[in-house]
């Protein structure tokens, strides 16, 4: 009996593996690691962001330069439609002031277990620890390493969700892509930066900075990060890492609810004769994870504070390593890919989620293109298991 094939049972995988079994195929989901959805469930304990509530146009615009690519997949399941597939996993949802949409108990493993049975009743079959280890492409044969040895499977047709380079502990090492081809080399997305810190900035490792808008190049963002002893990381951070990987220079503003002229004769009102820390403090309303980050980052200390506020540079030293990241750039070229994400040197198999050449900051972007790409390369590889006709011109 032909039987459809995923590997890697990730939202990507199981997305995929949710399209073929309604469709009324027989798939089999293998997994390396003793069992799925290892990364969804570590984003789901801080409070799982499904998604973001906002028009369009601007939740494509998280995407970059694969925006375009993307279209036709976030169109097809994008927000709305993420919304209404948890609700039909019996996950009542809420949207925070931001958009970003929660389910109401926020942990990612009720929706799982929900999406488990789903799948069981489609006859969706599960294999864990079971590491691909290679293929015959001419064979369409995939080779993996099991708890009972040595095991081959040779599928009608098979989706590759393998994931990126991030978190290798959860699954996602990269180890796929040295037998792939156009791979473009992985990069840390959404990730921290190291600072070297002063001794003085100890007590502040830990403490949020809040009410700040980040800068970086073109962009900015009105978010939260946090010092820690390597450097600075959280969300506001992740949110302009991409630019900052790519040679922009971090500043803060650190009132910006105040213009320039208006901190400036704050300030002055404060007093010349006080300490420089004084008239930071009193005029400026700096806490102290603020202050001492001033302290550290605009030595020696400027006549006019005001500008320094306004945009404080941050000396990176560049990302932290990959591993620590939350996703990763890089892995399989969208040129590689036909439009319903088959691999065109490739027949039969596909490709979907963190292991495309695509990234987003967090915040719902990551794992509603993760779920659409796989929903995409799911019904593609069920309507050519049900037509019988593989695509094999590329």
């Amino acid at each position: 009996m032909s039987f459809a094939l995923v590997i890697g049972a990730g939202p990507a995988g199981l997305m995929a593996a949710e399209e073929l079994g309604r469709a009324g195929h027989k798939v089999v989901v293998v997994e390396a690691k003793p069992s799925v959805a290892r990364k969804f469930l570590m984003a789901g304990k801080s409070g799982l962001n499904l998604t973001k509530d906002e028009p369009s146009e601007d939740f494509l615009a998280a995407y970059g330069a694969a925006a375009d690519w993307l279209r036709p997949m976030l169109a097809d399941f994008g927000p709305a439609q993420v919304q209404t597939w948890a609700e039909g996993l019996g996950q009542p949802l809420f949207t925070g002031s931001s958009g970003r949409v929660f389910p109401e108990v926020m942990k990612a493993s009720p929706l799982l277990r929900a999406w488990l049975l789903r799948l069981d009743g489609y006859g969706v079959e599960v294999r864990t620890r079971w590491r691909w280890t290679g293929w015959s492409v001419e064979a369409a044969r995939f080779d993996f390493e099991t708890p009972q040895g040595p095991q081959t499977l040779s599928p009608a047709v098979t989706v590759l969700a393998c994931g990126g380079a991030s978190w290798a502990r959860l699954g996602s090492d990269g180890a796929w892509a040295e037998w792939l081809p156009e791979t473009a080399p992985f990069q840390p997305a959404n990730m921290g930066f190291e600072v070297a810190w002063s001794t003085h900035m100890q007590p502040h490792f830990g403490q949020p900075l809040k009410n700040i808008v980040l800068k970086a190049g073109d962009q900015q963002v009105r978010a939260e990060c946090v010092l820690s002893e390597r450097g600075i990381e959280g969300g506001g951070i992740y949110a302009v890492s991409r630019a900052l990987r790519e040679g922009a220079k971090l500043h803060l503003d650190l009132v910006p609810d105040l213009s320039e002229a208006q901190l400036r004769d704050r300030l002055a009102a404060v007093g010349k004769k006080q300490s420089t820390k004084n008239r930071l403090r009193k005029g400026a309303r700096l806490d102290a994870a603020k202050l001492a980050l001033v302290m550290k980052c605009a030595r020696p200390s400027p006549v006019d504070l005001a500008p320094v506020l306004k945009a404080l540079p941050v000396p990176l030293q560049g990302p932290r390593p990959m591993d620590e990241a939350i996703s990763t750039a890089g892995g399989l070229r969208l040129s590689a890919l036909d439009d319903g994400l088959q691999l065109k040197a490739m027949p039969a198999v596909y490709a979907a989620g963190e292991m495309l050449d695509w990234e987003a900051p967090t915040g719902g972007y990551l794992l509603t293109a993760c779920l659409a790409t796989g929903r995409w390369a799911g019904i593609a590889a069920a309507k050519a298991m049900t037509s019988g006709q593989m695509d094999t011109t590329g």
